[in-house]
């Protein structure tokens, strides 16, 4: 679990869609459930630096992405945006809580736009609308939680 999974590269959005995709109604999981064990642990650290190391990163797409934790309740995603890079608008079926480790990112919703420097964290409900700025170079935690214990996610048309 040092190296970035495979589809790295993916955008935000990509990357919950492929979460979802990971599960079936009321199914086990059956992709990745080295992901879903009842202990798991990150060094953060290391992750973030093997993010900066990735070939999505290198080339200049400006964002690579780790999922850290992937079960039917909640996944984890672990983020790292270059300066001045954005995810297109996009929404989630479940809560999400994006807390900042380092930079500074720029969450744009319907009505406000908030700022998440790092140590900030922001809990947003189900279905909201918003786009990701990364304001600085920036590292982010996406939880995603999904009622009910099932996988739920960005629809795949965003």
């Amino acid at each position: 679990m040092d190296t970035p999974h495979e589809g790295a590269a993916c955008n935000l959005i990509d990357k919950e869609s492929q979460m979802k995709r990971y599960y079936s109604e009321g199914e086990a999981l059956t992709r990745l459930p080295e992901l879903d064990q009842p202990l798991l642990q990150s060094n953060l650290p290391a992750e973030i630096e093997n993010l900066r190391l990735a070939d999505s990163w290198q080339r200049g797409t400006g964002r690579s992405s780790k999922t850290l934790l992937n079960s039917p309740a909640c996944g984890i995603l672990l983020i790292a945006m270059k300066q001045n890079t954005e995810t297109k608008e996009h929404r989630v079926d479940g809560r999400i809580t994006i807390h900042t480790l380092v930079g500074h990112i720029r969450l744009r919703l319907p009505d406000q736009i908030v700022e998440l420097p790092a140590g900030h964290l922001l809990m947003l409900d189900r279905g909201i609308a918003h786009d990701v700025q990364a304001v600085d170079e920036s590292v982010f935690l996406l939880t995603m939680c999904w009622h009910g214990g099932t996988a739920r996610s960005a629809p795949d048309n965003v």
